[in-house]
């Protein structure tokens, strides 16, 4: 069995894909040059696993996507008292190259906009450009899981083209707010912005930020706590520059957004989003990323301001033999294993995710890479137990339909207990073509059409 879920992901790709409007950002020659049929999107579990379809290995620079992790570095270099004396937190409602500081303090007004950035740069432990680029190409690569590098193409190209912020490095200069060569220091946050990664990295770099600051796949801790709860809390507010109150309300997930094309998404404990296309809307956000964030939130119910339900989801495994009963005692099934899936709570989107991974694993092929994969390919039978399930969000209906579908497909047994009706399905018309999958009310019910009238299951609890 495959996951259904790169299947989804490559359906919101496609339909993304009609979106005509935009353009590439034209005032770096390289960027003005991108190709705008390139589209990706993945998402990152804060347990590791990685969904990506599309182009989602072709590198583009992050630009301001950087700006989310520099401010978390300069917080962890000077400590979050300095930044906050230098930086404020507050949404601007200017474009993200406004020449502006906040009125009173002369600070620039948020760190995602390029005065506040230029700052956050500024911090970071290194008294030269180069050193300030190794702390941030050190930091960055930790969150990506594998070395980056700078573009040094889309460097000279911004560098051609950077009058806008070498004014905003003279203006914090003049306010007091950096020391040092102003020309210098932009030099630093332009090289910063050239950084490439693609898809997969970034997802997992926002995973990082929803996993607390520990790298999902390596459980490194990238990021200080305290460090993420400020990043996550100023990227919701200030992350999509002046469409900031626009994505809150549509999309409602801390996001951050680059020119190059790329936007990042982190969910506190669920998951990391990354999309990419070059054309640009107006405020200089990717206009099919955007529809692409819209349609991911609207399907899986990450709006973090949706409270329809509220406790999370787990999957827990069992397996049990079936031990023949009196009146059918040499029922095929007799002495076989069956492989037994509960969900708990209400399931959105990472708990139906954490189930169609749990199916591949446990019945698919055996992955030499995988220790255990594969265990329980023969079973006679899949059980999927919603007993103490309360509620099922459009998107975890849809895949879970899809995974029992497709395990039918295989012409296994699929038996779904389910006494409250959480499925919402009649069970006459249960599974559409899947003709071996049945609907049941208990456990009893389900043994009985398993090994036959009357039979037990002795069980073997496995967590997953």
């Amino acid at each position: 069995m495959k996951s259904p879920i790169p299947d989804y992901l490559q359906a919101v790709l496609e339909n993304a894909r009609s979106i005509t409007g935009g353009a590439p950002a034209s005032y770096i020659e390289t960027l003005a040059k991108a190709d705008t049929s390139k589209m990706a999107v993945a998402l990152a579990m804060v347990d590791g696993n990685l969904y990506s379809v599309g182009d989602d290995r072709v590198e583009f620079s992050m630009q301001s996507i950087s700006k989310a992790f520099v401010y978390a570095m300069a917080i962890e270099d000077v400590g979050l008292p300095k930044v906050l004396d230098k930086i404020g937190v507050e949404p601007s409602g200017d474009a993200f190259n406004h020449l502006s500081l906040e009125r009173g303090t002369n600070r620039p007004v948020n760190p995602m906009i390029n005065a506040g950035a230029i700052t956050a740069h500024s911090l970071l432990k290194g008294r030269t450009a180069e050193e300030r680029t190794e702390r941030v190409l050190r930091g960055l690569s930790l969150l990506a899981g594998r070395p980056l590098r700078v573009d040094e193409e889309v460097y000279q190209a911004e560098l051609r083209s950077a009058d806008r912020n070498m004014a905003i490095g003279y203006m914090l200069k003049a306010a007091g707010v950096v020391t040092g060569d102003p020309q210098e220091i932009v030099r630093g946050y332009i090289r910063q912005c050239a950084v490439t990664a693609n898809v997969r990295d970034l997802a997992l770099m926002a995973a990082t930020l929803s996993n607390g600051g520990v790298h999902p796949v390596t459980g490194a801790r990238v990021i200080p706590q305290a460090s993420v709860r400020q990043v996550l809390s100023v990227m919701t507010t200030c992350g999509m520059y002046d469409a900031a109150g626009d994505w809150v309300s549509n999309v409602g997930i801390p996001a951050k957004s680059g020119v190059a094309g790329g936007i990042i998404g982190a969910l506190p404990g669920q998951v990391g989003i990354a999309t990419f296309s070059p054309n640009l809307d107006e405020r200089g956000n990717s206009v099919r990323g955007v529809a692409i964030c819209e349609k991911l939130s609207r399907d899986m119910g990450l709006h973090m301001m949706d409270v329809s339900q509220i406790a999370g989801a787990t999957v827990r495994t069992a397996v049990a033999t079936i031990v023949a009963g009196e009146s059918e005692p040499e029922h095929p099934n007799r002495q076989r294993e069956v492989i037994i899936f509960n969900l708990r709570g209400a399931v959105r989107f990472p708990g139906s995710e954490r189930l169609s991974r749990a199916l591949v694993r446990e019945l698919g092929a055996a992955d030499p890479k995988d220790p255990g994969s594969g265990r329980y390919a023969g079973a006679c039978a899949v059980v999927i137990s919603l007993r103490d399930v309360y509620s099922l969000n459009v998107v975890a209906r849809r895949i879970l339909l899809e995974s029992i579908e497709r395990l039918a497909v295989e012409e296994r047994t699929v038996v779904v207990v389910d006494p409250t009706g959480v499925l919402q399905l009649d069970e006459s018309i249960a599974m559409g073509r899947a003709s071996r999958a049945r609907v049941v009310k208990s456990e009893t019910e389900a043994r009985d059409y398993i090994g036959g009238k009357g039979c037990s299951a002795v069980l073997i609890q496995d967590g997953w």
